[in-house]
């Protein structure tokens, strides 16, 4: 059973949907903020990364490419990647819109989300794969030019996207969107477990990052 809600009403939707999960990854948290902002209940799984529960045959029937989040539907079906994820839970349930209401806004936000995660999520996943916590998994041999080169990156965009919220209140423009989710999560995973939080001096990325955290949703 799924309920959200609109406005002081809360809607019950015959569906049950399970997520799996792992407390402290930054794409599964994507899908919880994007559910929170839409009221939507999920049933949470623990997949167990540090255990590779993820790579375990049975995982990887729910998807090849053995990682989560993972969306299981009522009817036994599975949705991979945590944006494929969202537009379903968009479709289900359209309001509050989170990917655009008109042409121009699609395409907008949509260039904006991928910016997000080709230029900077990326680049925080080369920090971190060859930074010290997965050092400690010694799952493979480290490149510390590579995590260099990837640091030195993500500063750079924290500055572009300073210079950027000097001029708009969100990461899409002048209202909350799926891009400002995916920001958020890659901002604070990179802070919490990646060691690349942004300069205290980019003032207008921090009056931003303040006040989306400052939305429920946030603590999903």
């Amino acid at each position: 059973m799924i309920r959200y809600t609109t406005g002081s009403w809360i809607i019950r939707i015959g569906i049950s949907m399970k997520l799996y999960d792992y407390m402290g990854a930054p794409n599964p948290r994507r899908v919880k903020i994007f559910a929170a902002e839409k009221g939507l209940e999920l049933e949470l799984v623990n997949c167990d990364m540090s255990k590779r529960e993820h790579k375990t045959p049975g995982f990887l029937l729910k998807n090849p490419s053995g990682k989560i989040p993972v969306l299981e539907l009522d009817d036994g079906r599975f949705i991979a990647e945590s944006v494929a994820i969202c537009r379903y839970l968009e479709a289900i349930q359209p309001e509050p819109n989170l990917f655009g209401c008109d042409a121009y806004e699609l395409g907008h936000i949509e260039a904006t989300n991928r910016q997000l995660e080709l230029e900077l999520w990326t680049q925080i996943g080369t920090s971190w794969r060859n930074g010290p916590v997965v050092a400690k998994m010694h799952l493979f041999k480290q490149i510390p030019a590579a995590k260099e080169a990837s640091d030195v990156a993500v500063h750079a965009y924290y500055q572009r996207l300073d210079e950027q919220f000097a001029a708009d209140q969100f990461a899409a423009g002048d209202r909350y969107t799926i891009a400002d989710i995916t920001l958020l999560s890659a901002v604070d995973f990179a802070s919490r477990l990646v060691r690349l939080p942004p300069d205290e001096t980019l003032l207008n990325l921090k009056r931003w990052h303040e006040q989306v955290s400052a939305r429920p949703s946030a603590s999903a």
